[in-house]
């Protein structure tokens, strides 16, 4: 029999003659499993072992039975009875050894020699069927050499002989089995042993005891250790070291077994704990090698051994059982190492055989050719059809006695194939059954399954399998004797977590399995009775046995199946899927509970499946205890995604629906339906419904017994062994309950696997299950979450008849909210959406030959709108319900109607109603937006009184007295009737496609009419630099006489402030009330004008700058209302810069003036303004303006002088003011443009356009004319018109034309005369025409513009605390210059190395000093001035540097020097080379510091202050002197270098 379980261990057998296990599991359970083995694979990669678990058990020990080790298997540990059936012996070591003496060693042959109990057993001839061990361990005391001599050695022989086969006879058959074996010796304290090294090598030579010993015996130097490997490890090269010591400490011996005498020959020699670690790592070590090497023989001979027998299989008499159990062998090997996965393919490929097998059996008809033959049926699932059917029958069928042979048998319980665990290799002894072809193919195939499942979870790190393969560490770790203390604290268990793939790949697999051994049972079963019939049956019964036999099939196989999908669900539980919580309510009321089985293969244990809080035993999986909705535990979310989650939730969720349809297919035969079949349709023409009628002739003739005995069979439960769904089956209201559990499972499942559509699914049939069972609240709950799914996934009748329910449920509660907003209001949108689906198809069947599809029915719709019209008035809240869904073929009908003599303009809508039933609407509105940097501006329009919507085509007229011109598009369109609300809206710029678009048409082009209400927003001419800057707002009434006005003036740019409380209107017509930037103007004539102007600030630095204007007025005609947004241009057109040159009496300031962007400018005239301390003097002004480019700037020099006399105080005005008069030529041209254009509109039908033309143009020409232009213009005087020539006007004035002349209910108003033929073609050929006729336009004249810009700069005089002259000059007497020299006409001649006497004149003034904070003119300012040439140019001498003191200033006379302060230094210059030489140079700096003169340390200047402001005005400052050589004769030799005659002065020859 198999074992109930099988785990990643290996079993390791041990012998313990002299009771020391219990000595050595404190020390090596803790140290197991072993871990990280390697073992090298035949056929593919190096294979790694994280763990492998060991199963000690002792010698002798049924391994099929023994599940436990016993702390040791001495006799005398046993109780009272066991020793009596067993000899009596002497373990030899109740008592402690004396003088290195052993106890008694009685009866060696019974102590040593293995026990052959009832585990021993016969080795099978076919391999695969025992678990034999790996490794055979022998665990010995020996305390001394002498008894190691005396009997020890020659009783390991002996077990060495009894356990271990010669090595030259090992057959194949024994290398199955292989194993190896060691010698453990366990060497107690307080022994000789325990003195003696491990090594002879450890031991002191200088020991007495050593050299007596040694004399006394021969070779008693030897340690055991070494003795033990000479005399039983090989002596080959290639020998295996099979011997290991463990030495135990004093603290780890029991009492009673520690020797009470020491050793009197005392070694010295003790061992360390770091010794005492590496030998238990030595000795793990050897376990891990000597198990690989046991494991790689076994697999060697099963490789061997399966490549030969499948070499055998098209020979006769090759029988697949057998060579399943020897491939089997194989696989198992794989699992008990810790392989899976390598286990796992050998079952994958044995499935794959048997498959194969079947369908060559099948092809061929023998079965014994093929494999060998399998059992035709089952016997078990025979006797449980047999049952079933005497129990539907009343026990009146009688079956053959020779069929319940194997019932009779007393070892076996009897067996229910629908049990709660029905996939279970335990369940019977299958592999005796395979081996002996006794084994039919669903009990082959059940086995296999089992086992790859069990594969399977161990791969997943399933929670029962973790559970099975640390059940022996527990046990063994439980099992250490109390009195002894471990060495090694007991390792935790590792508890890794779930790999969720492999549970996954555990539910697929199930799903595929199901299917395939239903149909392998069902065929077993028929099998089985058919065989079992008897012939003298009366042709009368048979139907009813036929029918019979078909009830318990079906009973039968959908128990089996639902078992097994209920199994794999609690072995793939697990706390890692995050299932959310039950979406079943909590308000039903309290039901009992359906008994439920318990779980004999899994522990109790709160998972995702289960309820928690109760003592009752495990629950069956997949039901919850209590009441179906109560609380179900959620696990909690894992912070991260774990790998597979998605993909287990998943099969998980197909188990669950597996189970459920299988609930659903056996309630179908009681007439329990799921409520799918009484689900309401809409009314479908054209269908008729269709009854099935029998092609049998005897169909009429039907017995009305056989009849009810049919509905008898329908109700029958017999056949179904599992309790949970027997339970379900028993009334209708355990299996609604049971039914809508599982879908609520796989429902949650699913959403965890992010699977939509089965979400939805699911979703639905719950909805329709709580609408069947007239729970109405929670049917209205689900048809709320599911319906919008199937209607977007355009299952159509199938979301009417939903919504049908849904509007019922909400009746029948009385939401009349919802009944109106989400049922009602889905059935019209839904009817509509058909009816434009037969409009569709309908134009489309003219071209093509396709079908006709059938579509609801109109009078199944007609009276819904009206119902939600009526209702809907009731609501506290509009019911909104979009345009789309009841109309189509949307479309604005031409382009924008204007009125006449007003500012108003008219839209027509068309559109197709969807609807059955007309209505009327209150208001139709349309929004047009135009989407523009400073936001989204809007006009609504409406029409003026309700109108009539009828089913069909529709044309309404809306109008609007908002204007504002622009490009706008439709974003909104809505209807209101009552509070019902038909809307439509759009994204602007979306791109229209006229096959897919809803809304056609939807761009507005809107102009300003000429004679219509205009705003026009300018910068003032004149600008003042220290003042803020203003803009100037013009209202122009046009032909409207406005009554009341208010002007709403917002700035439309980001960081644009307007200083509306500075603001004023200039002209007579002044407001009647302004206030935060709204005017309020009274009646204003037609025809006027009003302009408001206001400063304005800005945050940072801008080029133009927006401001919306909102004007509402009324008139005789109504109220209207008028938006623009203006930009103008802030940035300043002129720069400046200026440069100043201090003078002793004056102060040269020089302006350059150029244009700030590309266009060239006209510079009128400049001023520069006095102040009250200064005074400016210009030369003569130019006749004619000053043209300026701008690479090409002009300048503007300006003498300033200080006035005498003015005093300077903290309040007086210093600030000088440049104001230049001037003209842009840009602007020039734009306005040249807008008068001409203007000029030849006024008297022509398209008058009304001249300011759309005006400001296309002006954009063109903006865009287009580049800076040549520009100057080229500013050179001839007049400007080419041919850049505006390329342009395509059509596209410039696209969407203007005339309005349609149809509308509903009257027509359109009168036009004005020929205005109504202006098309954007008109507009195109007036501009190409106005080019060809002005190829080019005169700039104006300088004296034709009226008032030119002015821009007015503040100029401030830089404070200058000083201002030194400094003038060298030659002395009246120079010496004589070259003679022929004017020194008048140019620079002064000298000669080289001439002395020339000069004199360095200093003077000062502090008039520049106007810093009333800072001034310096108290204080007396110390300078040094240094005189400074080139070294190679001019030698100095004389006082080239020197200290001067300029004194406070007393009075106005003391602002300037005088000749007593003023400095004559008298120096000496000698020109050092000839050539024009600059003058030398003079630096003056002031000097600061303590210790000077006349300023002292209490000047502010001193120390380390800060140092005044001062200029130098060097008056020789690019003045040159000419220096010549002082020779009167030149003599030039020319001389022959290279000997000969010697030449002349010329170098002529002698």
């Amino acid at each position: 029999m198999e074992q109930p379980f099988s785990s990643s261990k290996v079993t390791v057998e041990y012998f313990d003659p002299h009771d020391v296990y219990k000595l050595l599991a404190p020390g090596l359970i803790p140290r197991l499993p072993l871990r990280d083995l390697n073992w090298q694979s035949h056929a593919g990669p190096l294979r790694s072992i994280n763990t492998l678990h060991i199963d000690l058990l002792p010698s002798g020990a049924d391994i099929s039975n023994i599940f436990t080790p016993l702390s040791s298997p001495n006799p005398k540990g046993a109780s009272s009875t066991d020793a009596a059936s067993q000899p009596p012996r002497d373990d030899g070591f109740q008592t402690a050894t004396i003088a290195g003496r052993g106890g008694s060693t009685d009866q060696v042959d019974s102590t040593l020699r293995p026990p052959a109990g009832p585990g021993k057993e016969r080795r099978h001839q076919i391999p695969g069927l025992r678990r034999t061990p790996y490794l055979k361990v022998l665990l010995i005391r020996c305390d001394d050499n002498d008894t190691y001599k005396s009997t020890t050695k020659a009783e390991i022989k002996e077990w060495i002989k009894a356990n271990t086969p010669p090595a030259q006879g090992k057959t194949g058959a024994e290398n199955h089995d292989a194993f190896e074996w060691l010698i453990i010796h366990v060497v107690l304290p307080n022994t000789v042993a325990a003195t003696q090294p491990r090594t002879t090598g450890k031991v002191p030579d200088t020991s007495d005891v050593s050299k007596t010993a040694t004399l006394k015996w021969r070779g008693g130097s030897t340690s055991l250790l070494e003795k033990l490997r000479t005399d039983f490890n090989g002596s080959g090269k290639g020998a295996v070291d099979r011997i290991r010591q463990i030495r135990i400490g004093v603290n780890d011996v029991p009492y009673s077994m520690l020797p009470r005498v020491v050793p009197a020959v005392p070694t010295g020699y003790r061992e360390t704990e770091q010794d005492s670690e590496a030998a238990w790592a030595d000795l793990i070590g050897k376990f891990k090698e000597l198990i690989l090497s046991s494991f790689d023989t076994r697999v060697t001979q099963y490789e061997e051994d399966i490549k030969e027998r499948d070499g055998q299989r098209s020979l006769p008499g090759w029988n697949f059982c057998t060579f399943f159990i020897l491939k089997e062998g194989l696989a198992r090997g794989f699992e008990s190492v810790g392989l899976v996965e390598d286990a796992l393919v050998g079952y994958d490929e044995l499935s794959v055989g048997l498959d194969t097998i079947i369908q060559e059996q099948a092809a061929a008809g023998s079965a014994e050719a093929h494999g060998g033959a399998l059992l035709s049926h089952t016997p078990e699932l025979k006797e449980t059809a047999q049952k079933a059917i005497s129990e539907i029958a009343g026990g009146t069928l009688e079956f053959e006695e020779e069929e319940a042979v194997d019932l009779q048998s007393g070892e076996k319980q009897k067996l229910d194939y629908s049990e709660s665990i029905p996939i279970t290799s335990s369940k019977k002894s299958y592999r005796e059954l395979i081996l002996a072809n006794n084994v039919s193919l669903f009990d082959f195939r059940c086995y296999i399954f089992a086992r790859q499942i069990s594969l399977l979870l161990r791969l997943g790190n399933a929670w029962s399998t973790r559970e099975e393969l640390v059940a022996k560490l527990k046990e063994q770790q439980e099992m250490v004797p109390r009195g002894v203390a471990a060495k090694t604290p007991v390792s935790k268990l590792n508890e890794e977590s779930e790999n969720l793939l492999q549970l996954a790949e555990i539910c697929k697999r199930t799903l595929e399995f199901v299917p395939s051994i239903s149909t392998v049972m069902r065929e077993d079963i028929i099998a089985a009775m058919l065989s079992a019939k008897k012939h003298e049956e009366e042709d009368g019964v048979k139907p009813v046995l036929d029918s019979l036999l078909s009830e318990v099939v079906d009973n039968m196989v959908s128990s089996f199946a639902f078992s097994v999908a209920q199994q794999i669900l609690a072995q793939t539980s697990t706390k890692a899927l995050p299932i959310p919580p039950s979406t079943l309510n909590d308000n039903h009321e309290q039901k009992p509970s359906i008994p439920e089985p318990k779980m004999t293969m899994h522990p109790a244990r709160t998972t995702s499946l289960h309820g928690h809080g109760t003592q009752r035993p495990p629950l069956s999986p997949g039901f919850p205890s209590g009441r179906l909705s109560g609380s179900i535990e959620s696990p909690s979310v894992s912070s991260f995604h774990k790998a597979g989650l998605e993909e287990l939730a998943a099969r998980r969720a197909e188990l669950y629906a597996l189970s459920r349809n299988i609930l659903e297919e056996c309630g179908k035969k009681r007439g329990w339906s799921d409520g799918w079949s009484t689900v309401p349709t809409v009314g479908e023409a054209g269908v008729v419904d269709m009854e099935e009628i029998s092609l049998d002739d005897d169909a009429q003739k039907t017995d009305p017994t056989t009849t009810e005995t049919i509905e008898v069979l329908h109700t029958s439960i017999a056949g179904v062994g599992t309790t949970l769904l027997r339970t379900a089956l028993d009334n209708k209201d355990d299996f609604y309950r049971l039914y809508e559990t599982l879908t609520d499972k796989a429902l949650r499942h699913y959403t965890v696997a992010q699977h939509l559509h089965s979400v939805q699914a699911c979703m639905a049939d719950l909805a329709v299950l709580k609408f069947h069972l007239e729970e109405y609240k929670d049917a209205a709950f689900y048809f709320y979450r599911v319906i919008p799914f199937f209607g977007e996934s355009s299952w159509a009748l199938l979301e009417l008849s939903m919504l049908v329910m849904y509007a019922r449920c909400l009746k029948k509660l009385n939401k009349l909210d919802d009944y109106v907003n989400q049922a009602l209001r889905q059935l019209l949108c839904k009817a509509a959406a058909a009816e434009k689906d037969r409009l569709q198809q309908k134009s489309r069947f003219r071209n093509t030959l396709t079908s006709v599809k059938q579509y609801p029915e109109a009078a199944a719709i007609t009276g819904f709108l009206a119902d939600l019209i009526s209702v809907s008035a009731s609501l506290s809240k509009d019911v909104r319900i979009p345009l789309t869904s009841l109309c189509c073929d949307l479309a604005l009908d031409g382009p924008p109607f204007y009125d006449e003599s007003q500012d108003s303009f008219s839209l027509f809508l068309d559109f197709h109603s969807l609807l059955v039933d007309e209505f009327e609407a209150d208001v139709v509105s349309i929004r047009i937006v135009s989407k523009t940097a400073g936001g989204n501006r809007e006009i609504w329009l409406q029409t003026e009184k309700p109108v009539t919507i009828r089913p069909g085509p529709n044309k309404v007229r809306v109008q609007s007295t908002t204007m504002m011109a622009g490009t706008f598009e439709v974003d909104q369109v809505r209807l209101s009737s009552k509070k019902v609300l038909l809307h439509y809206e759009r994204e602007l710029g979306q791109a229209v496609d006229k096959s897919s678009t809803t809304l056609k048409n939807p761009q507005v082009t809107l102009y300003q009419r000429a004679s219509g209400l205009d705003v026009r927003l300018t910068g003032t001419k004149n600008l003042q630099l220290d003042k803020k800057k203003s803009l100037d707002l013009e209202l122009s009434t046009g032909w409207n006489t406005v009554n009341t006005c208010e002007i709403k003036i917002r700035s439309a740019t980001g960081g644009l402030r307007l200083v509306m409380s500075e603001a004023e209107v200039i002209g007579t017509t002044q407001a009647t009330k302004a206030e935060g930037g709204t005017f309020k103007f009274g009646a204003i004539p037609a025809n006027s004008t009003v302009k408001v102007r206001f400063p304005f600030t800005v945050e940072q630095d801008l080029l133009d700058v927006a401001v919306r204007a909102e004007v509402t007025y009324s008139t005789e005609r109504g109220s209207f209302t008028f938006f623009k947004t203006s930009s103008v241009p802030i940035s300043l057109a002129v720069e400046v810069n200026v440069q100043d040159i201090f003078k002793h009496n004056a102060l040269f300031s020089r302006f350059a003036v150029s244009s700030a962007n590309s266009s060239p400018l006209r510079l009128f005239k400049s001023e520069l303004l006095g102040s009250e301390v200064f005074e400016t003097h210009f030369g003569q002004s130019p006749s004619q303006p000053v043209l300026i480019f701008p690479k090409q700037p002009t300048s503007l020099l300006y003498k300033i002088t200080r006035k005498r006399g003015i005093a300077i105080g903290p309040k007086t005005n210093k600030t000088l003011y440049l104001k230049l008069y001037y003209s842009v030529l840009q602007e020039e041209i734009e306005g040249l443009f807008e008068q001409n254009i203007t000029v030849d509109l006024e008297a022509s039908p398209m008058r009304e356009y001249s300011k759309l033309i005006v400001s296309k143009v002006l954009s063109a020409v903006q865009a287009r004319l580049s800076e040549h232009d520009l100057e080229k213009a500013a050179l001839l005087g007049e400007l080419q018109t041919s850049f505006l020539s390329a342009i395509n006007w059509e596209s410039q004035f696209s969407g203007l034309g005339s309005p349609t002349q149809q509308q509903q209910g009257g027509s359109s108003p009168p036009s004005s005369p020929g205005e109504d033929e202006v098309s954007s073609a008109t507009l195109s050929d007036f501009m190409r025409t106005w080019l060809v006729s002005h190829p080019s336009l005169p700039l104006p004249r300088p004296e034709s513009i009226p008032e030119p810009n002015t821009i007015v700069i503040p100029v401030d005089i830089p404070p200058v605390a000083i201002v030194h002259t400094a003038d060298l000059q030659i002395s009246s007497s120079p010496p004589p210059v070259v003679t022929g020299t004017d020194p008048e006409s140019g620079s002064p001649t000298f000669v080289i190395n001439q002395l020339l006497p000069a004199t360095l004149h200093l003077k000062w003034t502090r008039i520049w000093d106007t810093d009333a904070h800072n001034s310096s003119l108290s204080q007396d300012l110390e300078f040094g001035y240094e005189i400074t040439a080139p070294g190679n140019s001019w030698l100095l001498g004389g006082r080239r540097k020197g200290h001067f003191i300029i004194p406070a200033a007393e009075g106005e006379e003391g602002l300037s020097s005088s000749s007593e302060t003023e400095a004559e230094i008298p120096v000496v210059l000698v020109p050092l080379r000839e050539g024009y030489l600059p003058w030398p140079g003079v630096e003056i700096k002031e000097v600061r510091g303590e210790g000077t003169g006349g300023g002292g340390g209490d000047s502010p200047v001193g120390g380390g202050g800060e140092g005044v402001n001062c200029e130098t005005d060097y008056r020789n400052l690019g003045e040159t002197v000419e220096v010549v050589g002082d020779r009167g004769k030149v003599t030039v030799s020319l001389d022959v270098s290279d000997g000969g005659d010697r030449g002349g002065p010329m170098g002529w020859p002698r």
